[in-house]
């Protein structure tokens, strides 16, 4: 029997190498979470100073990093072993296909999708060398769920649930986890264009069960659950952070309308 104070060890992180790809928004908040639970984090970002002002926050280090660079991945993930790594990286081109240029949707596809194979390529057997770790990606509900003018992102974010279970069945015998963290609307600056049409932002709040939008401290918790032996046995998984608004999209409710 499992004696109790070892539950209360489960989400301790401490001494842990965590390396947290991408220094704004969610990214800022989660490695706040992972130093605040004793990780010794390491923020990269393509943008150095906003690297630094996240490492300086959660007293960690900051460095540069191209995600769409396999050179620069692998030189940096020799660089900065890590126990625990947290891709938050992706932007967004809101446009209809047919409006989509060539150039627009190589950038899309490489900044999410092959920038996270570049990290998954060069984490994955250097955590499994390490004997084990936790690899966190954070993905959207537009893996699942689309509208008009999001199919480039959301292509890409169905492609990286995939490409991490993949991992997950690849590096599951070094011990190494891999997940994928969907939010659901959260109040960041790639959401900046949405929110700042009252209209756009009140509908989108509406769409979800708590009818809000997410602070980015709130996808905090699972990704410290996940980083951690909390999460043990957790793996290929997705854990949406979505306020429920995957449980209720497309939902009628007849009591309102009448």
């Amino acid at each position: 029997m499992t004696d109790m104070s070892e539950y209360l060890q489960l989400f301790d992180l401490t001494d842990l190498s965590a390396v947290v790809v991408g220094a704004g928004g969610i990214g800022r908040e989660v490695a706040l979470g992972l130093a605040a639970h004793g990780a010794r984090v390491t923020v990269a970002d393509v943008d150095e100073d906003a690297a630094r002002r996240t490492a300086d926050a959660c007293g960690g280090d900051a460095a540069r990093l191209d995600v769409t660079d396999a050179a620069a991945v692998a030189d940096f993930t020799a660089a900065h072993p890590a126990q625990v790594v947290v891709t938050t990286v992706g932007i967004n081109v809101r446009k209809r296909l047919a409006d989509y240029s060539d150039a627009e949707f190589a950038r899309v596809l490489g900044v999410n999708l092959v920038g996270t194979f570049h990290l998954i390529r060069r984490y994955g057997p250097a955590m499994a060398d390490l004997g084990g770790g936790s690899f966190v990606a954070f993905t959207s509900i537009r893996a699942t769920t689309v509208e008009p003018g999001q199919g480039a992102y959301a292509a890409t974010k169905a492609g990286m649930q995939q490409l991490l279970r993949t991992a997950a069945a690849e590096f599951g015998p070094g011990g190494v986890r891999f997940n994928a963290i969907a939010p659901g609307v959260v109040d960041t600056p790639l959401t900046t264009q949405i929110r700042s049409d009252p209209a756009w932002g009140d509908a989108y709040a509406a769409k979800s069960a708590l009818g809000r939008w997410a602070d980015p401290s709130e996808m905090v918790g699972a990704a410290v659950f996940l980083a951690s032996d909390a999460a043990s046995y957790v793996t290929g998984s997705v854990l949406y952070v979505d306020g429920g608004w995957t449980a209720v999209d497309g939902r009628f409710d007849p009591f309102a309308a009448h």
